[in-house]
């Protein structure tokens, strides 16, 4: 979908209702608080004489100077103390596998021929998906998922989790030059795999962390529980009980090795077709230092599992053969979207300039005055949420994801290309997607101090949750993932025929 620029004319008229609106309460204010004083001080002046005037003034001086520098000084501390710590973002790392890892077209193509389970419909279905999907040759598979028979025990699947997380890990350290037994609270996601001890307690042991680290794993949470993980590393940072300064490790990703489907059904094939391997570390803090990249500004979590469609529409289960699996229903898309209106009702209440909340009032206002026969007619105005974020990271969940969250969203092509871009070099890493999105956006240059970042992420149950962040400090050397190869983005997104 490519987005029309408007007209000279129309947008300099857009430019200056916005910065009419946008900043009318903030002049009708100051004009109120203007016009008071004047009439107040007319007021007094008309009922004393000068001299009475100015003795009343001396008199009470020391009084007023009083009340003028304690009220908004106590106002002020009592906000500080009220308001909870803002948390900032450090830094974060992206794991890059080896190139000896890369699965190319052909070969996934080869290895489906030589599976015996997979029968010639499944081939087809699969080498169609993987056409359609947005996904390039140079995403990243296990060792073991290549094998015939496929290696995909609980081995296989802890080692591939422990490359991938100390990888990670390893370079959020070394990029910080933080010391590991200055790390208060960790935090990790892992949906299909979870091993005994944990995903954290992995992170703990490798790393020798202090022994009253708070740590946590979330599991079951699907593509959206980064997200989630922040939010929860975000509300440990915020307690009392938490040190000012403290600093919280959150890490995401997938282990592929431990969710390989042997049976036929097309529903539970396309996560093959899909999902690569990926995670992301990423280091926050209560304080804000010099290296702090982005501070946390907003984050809006939306859940439908009330809804039996929305609840099965991404389900962990066997089929009928009794192979497990992951089933994704048909119905996905169309869940994605109905959660993502909820999802961005709640955020745009907080991130939408007034001009924006203005022009949608009046045009829910205006169907609702004409009546059901005329909304066809009156549309209903969609934000412009370019007014709110200058870049987006839609998680790479799929090319048809990223098109429906771009159509719902009116947003233009560069906006989304982050995400086409991630999913085209890396595959559906799930939960970590939108870290390379963000890393994407840093390789390329774009980010200026200042700059708002909207990070979108869907997850079954259904689940889309958003998280804001604010540009304190672009990055100086923000390859990371993107080193060897960000010099050929953007690429035209085309299908592939496979033989």
């Amino acid at each position: 979908m490519t987005m029309s620029s408007p007209p000279p004319r129309a947008k300099h008229l857009k430019t200056a209702y916005r910065l009419v609106v946008n900043n009318f309460l903030a002049a009708v204010a100051v004009s109120v608080v203007a016009a008071v004083v004047v009439v107040v001080v007319v007021l007094r002046a008309d009922q004393l004489r000068p001299g009475e005037l100015l003795a009343r003034l001396s008199a009470a001086r020391h009084v007023h100077l009083f009340i003028a520098a304690f009220v908004p000084s106590a106002l002020a501390t009592l906000r500080l103390v009220r308001r909870p710590r803002s948390v900032y973002l450090v830094d974060y790392a992206c794991f890059r596998p080896q190139p000896s890892y890369r699965l190319p077209f052909a070969t996934f193509a080869e290895h489906c021929r030589l599976t015996p389970h997979i029968d010639d419909d499944s081939f087809r279905f699969l080498t169609r998906m993987l056409e359609r999907s947005g996904l390039g040759d140079r995403t990243y598979l296990p060792h073991g998922s290549v094998y015939l028979p496929q290696r995909t025990g609980m081995e296989e699947a802890r080692d591939e989790a422990e490359m991938v997380v100390f990888t990670a890990v390893g370079d959020l350290l070394a990029r910080t030059g933080i010391r590991p037994e200055a790390i208060d609270v960790v935090v990790t996601n892992c949906s299909a795999f979870n091993p005994t001890p944990s995903f954290a307690d992995m992170v703990v042991n490798r790393f020798k962390l202090r022994g009253d680290v708070r740590a946590l794993h979330l599991s079951g949470m699907g593509c959206s529980a980064g997200l989630i993980a922040v939010e929860v590393a975000r509300n440990l940072l915020q307690e009392a009980a938490a040190p000012r300064g403290a600093h919280a490790l959150v890490v995401s990703t997938e282990t592929t090795s431990f969710s390989h489907y042997t049976g036929t059904s097309r529903a539970m094939l396309l996560p093959s077709a899909l999902f690569r391997m990926g995670g992301a570390a990423v280091l926050l803090s209560t304080l804000r230092s010099t290296t702090s990249r982005f501070r946390l500004t907003h984050i809006v979590r939306t859940i439908t599992a009330a809804a039996d469609k929305a609840y099965r529409c991404a389900f962990h289960e066997e089929d009928d053969e009794g192979n497990l699996g992951v089933n994704l229903s048909k119905d996905i898309v169309s869940v994605a979207g109905e959660t993502l209106k909820a999802n961005i009702a709640t955020i745009g209440s907080r991130v939408l300039p007034a001009s924006e909340k203005l022009l949608f009032a009046l045009s829910l206002l205006a169907r609702k005055v004409a009546g059901s026969r005329s909304r066809k007619v009156i549309k209903l105005h969609v934000p412009d949420f370019r007014t709110a974020f200058e870049h987006f990271c839609i998680h790479a969940g799929g090319r048809a994801v990223i098109d429906a969250v771009q159509s719902s969203l009116g947003l233009a092509d560069e906006d989304v290309e982050a995400s086409r871009m991630t999913l085209h070099r890396f595959g559906n890493t799930s939960s970590s997607s939108v870290w390379y999105e963000l890393a994407y956006v840093e390789a390329k240059g774009r980010m200026r101090r200042g700059d708002r970042v909207w990070m979108i992420g869907f997850g079954s149950g259904f689940k889309c949750n958003s998280v804001a962040w604010e540009c304190i400090s672009p990055a100086r050397d923000a390859d990371g993932p993107w080193a060897d190869s960000i010099n050929h983005y953007p690429v035209a997104i085309t299908t592939t025929k496979m033989c």
